[in-house]
């Protein structure tokens, strides 16, 4: 195929090129590989002849003989724009700033043309039109226009039409006759600059757009909003808040009705995060005198407190005081752009931002730009993935339409005062950032482009501020290319080490070390000539080591220059010092130093052992050993000195064959096992042989254990008797937060059932006690391998599979005696999710100490709390379950019967209260939900419906603070209370409530009317997850029912009825209020201080239902704060 022409993209990881008539698509090809990526560039009808990229790399445009030329979007390949010509086009080019595009026609004109920029892929909302004024000609003063070609030498005149498609690429304007243009036109020369093509959108706005210049990327001045001293501005720019604060503190003081110091001072509680301060501040303001600093403080004080529909309405507000007309309604729209995103709304923030950009005419680019930045960057910061981050900080830099000479801080210096962002350094930091994450996520040559273009641009200040990252990030970049390097090295893809460390050493100064790899890789590939210029550098380097010269002799015996290697050999030998006679016969084999390589161990070593116990038993020698003993021991090994001779000998060795060796080493079994007696202590047995232990009690029990770990394989153990250190706080709460990861790394875990009598049948393993102790839960379901053992340490029912966690039979056993299911006991993760049943399985369980109930729950929730020995256990357990909720939201662990807890009543005394399942709710099919719905849509106003939707979907999640319950829920006022009967001290009452079915309920005290009561609907925003806003009515049609049979004729009128709501919020409303009008489990309260509520426990689910789905205009909605 013959290529006529070729376009770099700006960062250099694509080409694009276009070839011959046979193929009139564009290719694009990635640089690394050099293999075509992606499908064709497809449009043009003919021969493309020109290819060229914008400066920022977000267009291309394509010149063809088919008289077209294309604008493309890079990200999708998709045609954004058509510019039609007279005649064939032969030559096309952006202009230095990427605003015009230059095309060059077979009759020597040279055309200009505006860019333009697009909403969406499929239509055009805003057209960027030339610099200067232009004045709007009708179509039919345009065939006289005449225009003067820029290359035509004649000076002959032609006249040329554009046509602009609306629905690219198939849906191209055909009717030229009927394309309106702008004619550009220079004020200062009088010359025609050239025919644009002009939406008939702006058709309206004609008399305007004449009167307007276009939007340029330039700064301009934004209006004042903010009236502040200037002392207290000055604070607010540097960060220093607390004199800002002080500052407008002793404004207030001065003048109490000055409500702009009140609004000042809002704004920097704001940035404090003190935001109870800051609405407080703001309210003030408002109060005083109504104001846009007042509404605008009082916006951002509400999104801080996660209000976003009264934040929204003080927005709203704020806008009714702006002046200055459309650049300060857009200042205000950035402002709530910011506030939006510091509220954790960072989706609705960017889609913001950006319409903002696209949408609004009037919008100051610099301006949007530069927030987007600012937001991007820290989505790049709080991204856990480095692509992801990557990406971020990405659209960060090409958001900035500003330089790093840029004074842009000074030019927004609003957006400083209000949140600190940091508009000075903007550009550098994302830069830096993205080269680090570039990094990070191991995409080093697109982490060194992006290096390279930051230093490119830099002025002189930016990159001198820059030297101490700059060389840190070189060094990074460097190591990694030495360890791919290493990496080809050890699967002998020399070409690619050779590659490698030649990027590391063009990066800086490279040392000795680095010129040794590549000299090494060389002679691997008879390179001898550049493996000996290598060597020589080596010694240049460091002339004292042997190294050096060790490669030289190589390299020039490579080349048969025999004297001068053996002159070589000697010297190299004169260096090593003290080398065995053994080593020096042929030196060129030992590529490691044994320190070397018994650091490259002693680094695994280290890894391995990160979550494995400090304390082991050693099976073989019966001692206790700490770390370094485990460490000392490993080192006096066979295993240990074949690793190492192995390391010295070929530093080929792959990292995989150490990381064996030491895993094998180091294994160790896990004890699990019901405490009895006496135990022996670690102070009973540091320092001593356990196996020389007085073999009564207890201590033959854990002898056993270890002959048993050291009979299956494995040299270490542990158990919880002697392997903590009882009396030492910090290692016994260390070791209750991170048991859980000591035994699902452990290689086995021996579970002793010391009443399992010898040749026990089926389900003796069910009775045995070890199933209903607290701390055996964790002990079974986190290790992957597990073994029972009966009374007599043989192999329960003599199953002697590797694993009993593949037996089904015991694991059946198993899952009938504690309740878990069966997926649970085999491959369990600790987590939040499902709580409830998490809580159910240790309900059975006791332990001795009362507060490790809660502390063996620890793991299984994946949650680090303190270890407080001594507490009550409805503390421990209160800490627990508040953590669970607070962290998941998941409000299922509320619902329990039984007594109260101390530490809050709508958590219980006791692990038991968790026993009993919860009542099943009956729950309604889709078809019945649609046909509710159906008839619902006369009874229910709409409006009041949405309005329910939107109030619950803003509710925040329960939280607890100071052991005080802060949950959501609907309220219904209980308005009567009718004693019942009395039995076995248990009080029976009937309830009326407002909206509410009656209901009767049993507690422990007696109810009085004058008490104030409440039945509360705690709220759930998984409820919203199940909503389906889809009409499955349609579905109903794609089934086989016949037609004219009753079926059909039935959902007939479904569809009639739901037909007029087709709105999918009005859906997902109204099905909403169904799934409340269904039973649900209600919680009883009552009131007791003003504002505080208590549970009132009772002996079974309260289990109630809206009388009336009309009743929705009542419900109640609101945060109940409960002790």
């Amino acid at each position: 195929m013959l290529t006529i022409s070729l376009a770099w993209t700006p960062d250099g990881t694509r080409l694009l090129s276009c070839g011959h008539k046979s193929n009139q698509n564009m290719l694009e090809w990635d640089t690394l590989t050099w293999k075509q990526v992606g499908v064709h560039w497809r449009g043009h009808t003919d021969l493309v002849e020109a290819i060229a990229i914008n400066p920022a790399g977000t267009l291309v445009a394509s010149a063809s003989v088919d008289n077209h030329m294309r604008l493309w979007r890079p990200s999708d390949r998709r045609t954004i724009a058509i510019f039609k010509d007279i005649d064939e086009l032969y030559c096309v080019t952006f202009s230095a700033d990427g605003k015009y595009i230059l095309s060059g026609c077979r009759q020597g004109l040279i055309k200009e043309w505006a860019t333009h920029v697009c909403i969406d892929s499929a239509s055009f909302r805003h057209l960027t039109l030339h610099k200067d004024t232009f004045l709007v000609e009708p179509p039919e003063e345009q065939a006289k226009t005449k225009r003067t070609s820029f290359g035509d030498a004649s000076g002959e005149q032609a006249t040329t039409k554009h046509t602009l498609s609306e629905d690219v690429p198939e849906k191209r304007a055909t009717n030229d006759a009927q394309a309106h243009f702008v004619r550009g036109w220079s004020r200062e020369t009088g010359d025609i600059r050239g025919d644009f093509p002009f939406m008939s959108l702006f058709e309206d706005a004609s008399e305007d757009l004449m009167a307007k210049k276009r939007r340029s990327v330039e700064f301009s001045s934004h209006p004042n909003i903010l009236d502040i001293s200037t002392t207290a501005f000055n604070a607010c720019i540097t960060g220093d808040l607390a004199m800002a604060e002080d500052l407008l503190t002793q404004e207030i003081d001065s003048d109490a009705d000055n409500y702009n110091s009140y609004a000042n001072r809002s704004f920097v509680m704001a940035r404090k995060l003190d935001w109870d301060s800051a609405l407080h501040d703001a309210l003030k303001s408002v109060n005083i005198q109504p104001s846009l600093t007042g509404y605008l403080s009082k916006g951002i004080a509400l999104c801080g407190q996660m209000k976003f529909q009264d934040a929204t309405k003080a927005f709203a507000l704020a806008f009714m005081f702006a002046e200055g007309g459309s650049k300060t309604v857009h200042l205000l729209l950035l402002i709530k752009v910011i506030a939006l995103f510091n509220a954790n709304q960072h989706d609705e923030a960017m889609l913001r931002v950006q319409e903002l950009a696209t949408a609004c005419p009037t919008a100051d680019i610099v301006a949007c730009r530069a927030v987007e930045a600012c937001l991007r960057v820290q989505l790049g910061i709080n991204a856990l993935d480095n692509d992801e981050a990557a990406a971020h900080f990405t659209t960060a830099v090409k958001s900035c339409l500003f330089s790093s000479k840029s004074d842009i801080d000074s030019t927004y210096e609003v957006f400083v005062v209000l949140f600190g962002l940091d508009l000075k350094y903007l550009w550098k930091i994302a830069n830096q950032k993205r080269c680090d994450a570039l990094l990070r996520a191991g995409r080093i040559t697109e982490a060194l482009e992006s290096y390279r273009y930051m230093m490119d641009m830099s002025d002189e200040v930016t990159e001198a501020s820059c030297l101490g990252w700059s060389t840190g990030f070189k060094q990074e970049c460097r190591a990694l290319y030495i360890t791919r390097g290493d990496a080809a090295f050890a699967t002998r893809n020399y070409d690619m080490a050779i590659e490698l460390y030649s990027e590391a050493i063009d990066l800086d100064s490279a040392t000795d070390a680095i010129f040794a790899k590549r000299s090494k890789a060389k002679l691997e590939n008879m390179l001898w000539e550049d493996a000996l210029l290598d060597a020589q550098k080596v010694i240049e380097l460091n002339p004292s080591s042997s190294l050096g010269y060790q490669l030289k002799h190589a390299a020039l015996y490579g080349i048969q220059r025999c004297d001068e290697a053996n002159e070589a050999y000697q010297i190299m030998l004169s260096k090593l010092d003290k080398t065995p006679v053994t080593q020096a016969q042929d030196p060129p084999q030992r590529h490691v130093s044994p320190s070397e390589a018994e650091r490259a161990v002693r680094k695994v070593v280290d890894a391995q052992l990160e979550n494995t116990p400090p304390r082991l038993l050693n099976t073989i020698t019966g001692r206790l050993c700490d770390r370094e003993a485990q460490i000392s021991t490993f080192k006096t090994t066979t295993e240990y000195m074949e690793l190492l001779s192995s390391i010295i000998e070929r530093a080929d060795l792959g990292n995989e064959h150490v990381v064996g060796v030491v895993a094998m080493h180091f294994r160790y079994a896990m004890l699990s096992h019901r405490w009895s007696g006496k135990e022996p202590l670690l102070q009973e047995v540091q320092d001593k042989v356990v196996y020389e232990l007085d073999s009564s009690g207890n201590v033959m029990k854990l002898q056993s254990f270890c002959k048993t770990a050291r009979y299956t394989g494995y040299r270490w153990a542990w158990s919880d008797t002697c392997c903590i250190d009882k009396n030492n706080n910090i290692e016994v709460q260390e070791s209750v937060n991170t048991m859980f990861v000591w035994y699902s790394h452990s290689a086995l875990t021996i579970v002793y059932l010391s009443d399992v009598m010898p040749s026990s049948k089926a389900g003796a393993l069910a009775r045995s006690a070890w199933t209903r102790r607290g701390w055996t839960v964790q002990e079974f379901l986190a290790p992957e391998i597990v073994l029972f053992y009966q009374k007599d340490w043989t192999l329960y029912l003599d199953d002697r599979s590797p694993n009993h966690k593949a037996s089904a039979a015991i694991m059946q056993e198993l899952g009938g005696a504690t309740g878990i299911n069966a997926r649970a006991l085999v491959a369990f993760r600790p987590g939040m999710k499902d709580a409830r049943e998490k809580l159910q399985w240790a309900s059975m369980r006791v332990t001795t100490l009362q507060e490790d109930m809660a502390y063996s729950l620890f793991g299984i929730f994946g949650v680090h709390l303190p270890v407080i020995y001594g507490e009550r256990k409805q503390s421990a357990l209160g800490r627990l379950l508040q953590e669970v909720v607070a962290r998941s939201g998941d409000i299922s662990a509320l619902d329990w019967v039984g007594k109260p807890s101390d530490f809050n009543s709508c958590l219980p005394a006791d692990i038991s209260s968790y026993k009993p399942l919860p009542s099943m709710l009956p729950r309604l099919s889709e078809n019945q939900i649609q046909i509710s719905i159906s008839s619902l849509r006369h009874v229910v106003a709409m409006d009041l419906a949405l309005r329910l939707y939107d109030s619950l979907e803003n509710m925040n999640a329960p939280r607890f603070a100071n052991c005080r319950l802060h949950l959501p829920c609907l309220v219904f006022p209980v308005t009567e209370v009718k004693l019942g009967r009395v039995r076995d001290q248990k009080v029976t009452h009937e309830l009326k409530a407002n909206g509410l079915n009656d209901l009767t309920i049993v507690t422990d005290d007696e109810l009085s009317n004058r008490e104030t009561l409440l039945l509360v609907y705690p709220w759930n925003h998984d409820l919203l997850k199940q909503l389906n806003p889809v009409d499955d009515t349609q579905n109903m049609g794609n089934c086989n029912i016949p037609s004219g049979s009753r079926a059909s004729r039935f959902i007939g009128r479904v569809r009639q009825l739901i037909a007029p709501i087709n709105s999918e919020s009005h859906l997902r409303a109204l099905q909403l209020i169904v799934r409340l009008g269904q039973p649900f489990r209600a919680f009883l309260l009552a009131q007791w201080r003003a504002g505080e509520y208590r549970r009132i426990a009772t002996d079974h689910d309260i289990i109630t239902q809206v009388r009336d789905t009309t009743f929705v205009r009542k419900m109640n909605v609101r945060v109940v704060e409960i002790l």
